[in-house]
């Protein structure tokens, strides 16, 4: 079958079985556009939380449909593929973090959610690009604060909270791949276009920036900002939502050599038609955790949410 067969079986078995598909940004177009939602972490968690269906489809990366199954345990959540990891979801393993979290046992633990749910487990508050500074601007100023797992996020929050975190040293590949050089080059070729970033991107990149923002603020700023150019420095993905949102308007990545997909997350484009497809036909791959972890990783999940 090609695509079109497969997407046409998806649409009869997702009624069949009451599932609903949720998708990342990051993910190819076409999953993007076969998706009931299609957002970023904070969006997907409230959709997940507010979950009507029996099965719910994550087309994105593992600690994402963690935390699909953390919000709804007693629905069925499937990946299309289990191998779909996350490189800074990856920089920070549990007991590594133990250790670490120890030497400040006095310190609130604010998580970004891009990490594992065993480090949800050891947290206080999770956060997204979308609220972090909120979160931590929530803490009391008396109180220390451990932000992981993200250094670059980290160091943007902090400096626009005015707020001294203690910082583990993750980071994502894709926002560490990005050269300083490459986008100033790419600014003066485009001297009108406008220059937005992620914050998981290294702070000299940020400090260029004419919008930091996450991939849904990002997208709004595109939308109803009035240059008709814009430098995306993010994972690729998203430019296909601007695209639809903005026709008109022209995305220019750092990039842009077809021989080079340094822009593209290796994990986020593992997912495919096919996989969605043989997910809800085979109900698996299945994504399990213990009631354990699920009730421990909660807490901050939920507290997020309310603060949010």
């Amino acid at each position: 079958m090609n695509n079109s067969d497969f997407i046409v079986e998806i649409n009869k078995l997702r009624i069949e079985k009451n599932a609903v598909i949720l998708a990342h940004y990051y993910q190819i177009p076409e999953i993007q556009d076969i998706a009931d939602f299609v957002g970023d972490s904070l969006e997907l968690a409230r959709k997940a939380k507010d979950s009507k269906y029996d099965i719910i489809v994550f087309a994105g990366v593992h600690f994402m449909a963690e935390t699909a199954k953390i919000l709804n345990p007693y629905k069925k959540v499937l990946i299309p593929d289990m191998e779909a990891g996350c490189s800074l979801a990856d920089s920070c393993k549990a007991e590594d973090f133990g250790a670490f979290k120890s030497r400040y046992p006095d310190a609130i633990v604010v998580s970004y959610i891009n990490c594992s749910a065993d480090i949800k487990a050891m947290s206080d508050i999770i956060c997204t690009s979308s609220n972090a500074i909120k979160v931590v601007n929530s803490i009391p100023k008396d109180r220390r604060i451990i932000f992981a797992p993200d250094v670059n996020l980290g160091n943007y929050v902090a400096n626009v909270t005015n707020r001294e975190l203690i910082l583990w040293e993750g980071s994502c590949i894709v926002h560490e791949a990005y050269k300083l050089e490459s986008i100033i080059n790419l600014k003066l070729n485009y001297p009108d276009a406008k220059l937005i970033a992620h914050p998981e991107c290294k702070t000299p990149i940020l400090e260029i920036s004419d919008f930091v923002g996450s991939t849904s603020a990002l997208l709004k700023y595109v939308k109803e900002n009035e240059s008709n150019e814009f430098i995306v420095v993010t994972e690729s993905g998203i430019i296909h939502q601007m695209k639809k949102n903005s026709p008109e308007k022209i995305f220019y990545n750092p990039y842009s050599d077809e021989s080079c997909n340094c822009n593209d997350c290796k994990y986020m484009k593992m997912n495919t038609i096919e996989k969605i497809y043989n997910c809800l036909k085979n109900e698996s791959p299945e994504l399990l955790l213990s009631s354990e972890l699920i009730e421990k990783a909660k807490k901050p999940i939920l507290r997020m949410l309310e603060i949010n």
